[in-house]
């Protein structure tokens, strides 16, 4: 409307101009004198300017007749398609301008307009991989997705645009969440053109997603290959690949290809905690504890980590805490200053009762980082030590409501996973779990402090007997509430 509005206005504008220079033409002194053949003609300063308005429009036409007469010659010594070159000629210019406008008018996001000028570029041009490509483009911007997949279907079909209506497609179905044709279509535009980085990710993401970890890998063999992925980057997210893929073969029953496959995955990347563990685990089913204790030991020096310490008892199951202990030794004089291993030999003296040796441990650790687990701990060693359950119970009251430690966070949402996956469950960004602290704080546990009767009993039960209330049980409840991973004792 205001639109409207403002073309009258400046049409009348335009024509009060016109009237008022024709007027000013009109009573205005002088002219031009012309002679022509002794002849001498005089305009006046009107007739002039429409002279030389002629002029112009003369020398056009004369040009324009001159190009056709020139076609025409040509077409008469022989050269049959002079003629039709000569008109073509101007109808691809204007196929070609009505191109460059729809494309500016996509760039600016005028999708309708856009539109219009593919259906008038295609009317002049018969170029179709060019205008079908502006239309499906126009079509999916205008929101018109049933004429966007029509034609890129008739991309498909010219091999010189297959790949770009393949990719139109396959983007069309993973809007729709289509992502079994999605992954159909990723294969065949990657069979196209392997080198495209944007295909390359997308197919991995879908293969992944199906936990098709072989193509998947096979995917990241061609990423490595065309330079889209750096070598060591490449080595880890293989490890990834083929750890998921030991996982597989492990829910199959196929034990010897699935130990085969995670010894592969630690040997790629050994600060891979989970493919450690496993190969871990392999090497005690086959009877190699000494392999399976080197590639704990070299895993811990990367990140000490709850379900190396795990695994690392599993080595030895029926040995005494005083032997653990002893046996521990060589795995904890790594990273000794860390939480996670003051934590692990806290833990190992208070299964052989010896709880001075459990605080000395843990040290100010409940005061410096005070988690669950930690404030749990001292928990147990107050009460193996014979405090008061007003004591145990304040440990437990702070454990409850303690953040609850490191845990796998996906770098790219934070979101929190109970167990390492190779993709985050909530974004299914590919090999972006860490094992850290959230970024952001925790909430406390449902209940705070009115859940401690579940855990430590009521005081006039605790009166009854002089053995510990907080036995190995209550311990293990309350730490579990706050840290799901696995313990050693």
């Amino acid at each position: 409307m205001i639109w409207s509005l403002v073309k009258i206005i400046i049409f009348v504008v335009a024509v009060a101009a016109l009237a008022l220079g024709a007027g000013w033409l009109l009573e205005s002194d002088g002219g031009v004198r012309v002679v022509v053949s002794g002849s001498e003609y005089t305009l006046g300063p009107l007739q002039s300017v429409i002279g030389l308005v002629v002029l112009v429009i003369a020398v056009w036409i004369a040009l324009k007749l001159l190009g056709l007469l020139i076609a025409t010659w040509h077409f008469l010594n022989g050269d049959d398609t002079a003629i039709s070159r000569y008109f073509e000629r101007r109808k691809y210019a204007k196929g070609f301008d009505a191109l460059a406008e729809g494309m500016m008018a996509l760039a600016s996001g005028e999708a309708r307009t856009a539109l219009a000028k593919a259906e008038k570029a295609d009317r002049y041009l018969d170029r179709p991989e060019l205008t079908n490509l502006l239309t499906a483009q126009a079509a999916e911007q205008a929101g018109d997705r049933k004429k966007a997949e029509e034609t890129y279907r008739k991309l498909v079909e010219n091999d010189a645009t297959r790949f770009v209506g393949v990719r139109g497609i396959m983007k069309q179905k993973l809007a729709d969440g289509d992502t079994d044709t999605a992954l159909r279509l990723a294969e065949k535009a990657f069979a196209i053109k392997p080198k495209h980085e944007e295909t390359q990710d997308i197919l991995l993401k879908l293969q992944a997603d199906k936990q098709d970890w072989k193509g998947a890998r096979e995917t990241l063999s061609a990423k490595l290959k065309h330079g889209a992925l750096p070598r060591d980057v490449h080595k880890r997210r293989d490890a990834v690949l083929a750890l998921s893929e030991a996982r597989k073969v492990l829910a199959e029953d196929e034990t010897i290809e699935a130990r085969e496959a995670a010894i592969e995955a630690n040997r790629l990347s050994p600060d891979l905690i989970p493919a450690a563990v496993m190969a871990a685990h392999g090497y005690i089913e086959k009877g190699q504890k000494r392999y399976a204790t080197r590639v704990l030991k070299k895993a811990w020096e990367a990140q000490p980590h709850p379900d190396v310490a795990a695994a690392y008892a599993a080595i030895e199951p029926d040995e005494d805490a005083q032997a653990r202990q002893k046996r521990f030794a060589a795995l904890t004089k790594s990273k000794a200053d860390h939480p996670e291993t003051r934590m692990l030999l806290s833990e190992l003296h208070i299964a052989a009762e010896d709880f001075p040796s459990a605080r000395r441990a843990l040290g100010d650790l409940v005061e410096t980082d005070p988690t669950t687990r930690s404030l749990t701990l001292m928990a147990a060693i107050e009460r193996g030590e014979g405090a008061s359950d007003a004591v145990v119970q304040g440990w437990l009251a702070r454990a409850l409501t303690a953040p609850r430690g490191p845990q796998w966070v996906c770098d790219n949402c934070h979101n929190i996973h109970g167990e390492w996956a190779p993709t985050c469950s909530n974004c299914g960004a590919f090999d972006t779990l860490t094992w850290e602290r959230p970024p952001n704080a925790e909430l406390s546990l449902p209940g705070g402090t009115e859940m401690l009767p579940l855990l430590v009993g009521t005081p006039a039960k605790a009166e009854t007997s002089n053995v510990a209330v907080v036995d190995d049980a209550d311990v293990l409840e309350a730490e579990d509430m706050g840290n799901p991973e696995s313990k050693t004792t």
